[in-house]
């Protein structure tokens, strides 16, 4: 029975990526139809890779499998970053009050954010100065709403942690199967690698907003500048932007949390052998 709802909890993820991939296609006019076909294409790669990855029973690449709600929480994340910006970019041809809505609470948030140096400023100098007023506050505006879905993603996450409800209390926590990339036999002690891979996603999560645009302008330098014209560009490109150092933020507070658990452990099982200890003495003494 358990394998069976092991293959049904694949197959639907698997159908929910698909979905993700292919919504900027099923909601964009005049998409293209070899365009259509190449994103059928990466929608049945990542579903496929999804249904293999949780249809078995041993973990191979997605970590915190068995540690909900966190994959959901960052699927839920880029799921409605994507159909935000998709309805934004939908909005400039095909307006509607919603995507009205959308784009100026999009275009509030960009605006609050955009100054020097901040990842808003410094993604918007890697666009062509030849795109025009009106592309560049679409930028802004994408951007704005992709940094407001991010934080939120990280603010529920926290609460997650601060409520004491993640990872699942009463449960045992497998480190294997929730951190298959982690090998705790690797050598040295499991809680400083794991604390110190923390404080590294956590410092990546924190630069990468500020590294990614500095690099995409230093590599693109000397030839055709950015523009972003393309929706789906222009979309896929501010949801990975955003995603990527929330998500890195997650783990690394995931993995100290994970550490914390750990220690917590060895100091009860510490404790718990000196209580054992004195009891003996004790009864030795009598």
């Amino acid at each position: 029975m358990s394998t069976v709802f092991r293959l049904a909890g694949a197959i639907v993820r698997a159908v929910l990526v698909m979905l993700m991939v292919a919504t900027p296609s099923l909601l964009l006019p005049d998409v293209a139809i070899d365009t259509k076909q190449m994103v059928a294409l990466i929608a049945l790669f990542f579903g496929a890779l999804t249904l293999v990855e949780y249809a078995a029973s041993y973990p191979s690449l997605i970590e915190f499998r068995h540690a909900p709600p966190f994959n959901r929480i960052r699927f839920l994340s880029i799921f409605l970053t994507v159909l935000v910006l998709s309805l934004i970019a939908r909005g400039q041809t095909e307006p509607t009050q919603f995507t009205q809505l959308l784009e100026i609470l999009g275009g509030m948030i960009g605006n609050a954010i955009d100054f020097p140096l901040s990842p808003v400023r410094l993604v918007l100098l890697t666009v062509s100065q030849e795109a025009g007023l009106e592309h560049v506050a679409l930028v802004r505006t994408a951007a704005g709403m992709s940094y407001l879905v991010s934080l939120t993603m990280l603010t529920i996450f926290v609460l997650y942690l601060r409520t004491g409800n993640w990872p699942a209390r009463g449960t045992s926590f497998n480190v294997w199967v929730n951190l298959p990339t982690f090998d705790p036999t690797a050598g040295g002690d499991v809680i400083y690698r794991l604390e110190r891979d923390a404080r590294i996603n956590v410092a990546l999560g924190f630069l990468l907003p500020f590294l990614v645009p500095a690099v995409v302008k230093a590599a693109t330098s000397g030839i055709a500048p950015i523009t972003l014209a393309n929706p789906q560009v222009l979309i896929w490109t501010m949801a990975t932007w955003s995603f990527l150092p929330a998500s890195l933020f997650m783990r690394g507070i995931a993995m100290g949390r994970v550490a914390d658990m750990i220690r917590d452990q060895r100091r009860a099982a510490a404790a718990e052998a000196e209580a054992e200890a004195e009891g003996k003495a004790a009864l030795a003494h009598a």
